[in-house]
């Protein structure tokens, strides 16, 4: 099994294979390089919390411009403790439309704690939970409120606007985002939970997407 600083070297391994000339990484439309900086910054004056990688932009991206974004692969971590404190929770939790990412620790006494946090959260459309403990699954799963939801082995979150309709259980009419529709199917829809339990090929070559 992975575990503790082992899954950070391998996520930061993973990010930073990213760049321009593969197409792997490039401008953000919504949200600026600066912008991300400056919520990376606010992060890290929460006491524990520290940088894990990226924090800079691209490499080569001084030509897109300034009122885009071109951010390296981001990783803050911040202990849980503080990501639960109420004066942190929404700078913790602010979605940024870019490759950003906040990462904490748990065990299994906080379990509790972290569906709380997850429950707490103001948006609930999509989300994964990557295990394969198939009672921690189904214990995450039943505790916690979301639409669309990837469990098992390789729950990617990104695969959702490829894999089914972006709507509340599936429902095209709930993708008409501020719509009568939208709102309707979205609070009252079904929950989907998509699978994808392996088995993984040990020897398995990824390709970057």
């Amino acid at each position: 099994s992975v575990r503790g600083t082992e899954f950070l070297d391998l996520l930061k391994e993973r990010a930073s294979t990213r760049n321009m000339d593969n197409l792997t990484i490039g401008p953000t439309l919504t949200v600026t390089s600066e912008h991300i900086q400056e919520h990376t910054s606010k992060l890290l004056k929460i006491p524990g919390a520290k940088l894990l990688f990226g924090g800079e932009p691209v490499p080569g991206s001084e030509n897109v411009p300034k009122k885009y974004g071109c951010m390296q692969p981001t990783a803050v971590f911040v202990p849980l403790d503080q990501i639960l404190d109420e004066k942190n929770f929404d700078l913790v939790t602010t979605e940024i439309f870019g490759p950003f990412q906040v990462v904490t620790f748990f065990n299994d006494a906080e379990e509790d704690r972290v569906t709380t946090l997850f429950n707490q959260l103001s948006h609930h459309l999509t989300a994964a939970v990557v295990s394969n403990d198939p009672v921690f699954l189904n214990r995450i799963l039943g505790n916690t409120v979301n639409g669309t939801t990837y469990a098992g082995l390789r729950a990617r979150t990104t695969g959702a606007p490829q894999n089914h309709w972006f709507g509340a259980g599936g429902d095209p009419r709930a993708a008409g985002i501020g719509s009568p529709e939208a709102i309707k199917t979205t609070w009252s829809g079904h929950r989907e939970i998509v699978y994808d339990q392996g088995p993984i090929d040990e020897n398995e070559v990824f390709e970057q997407s």
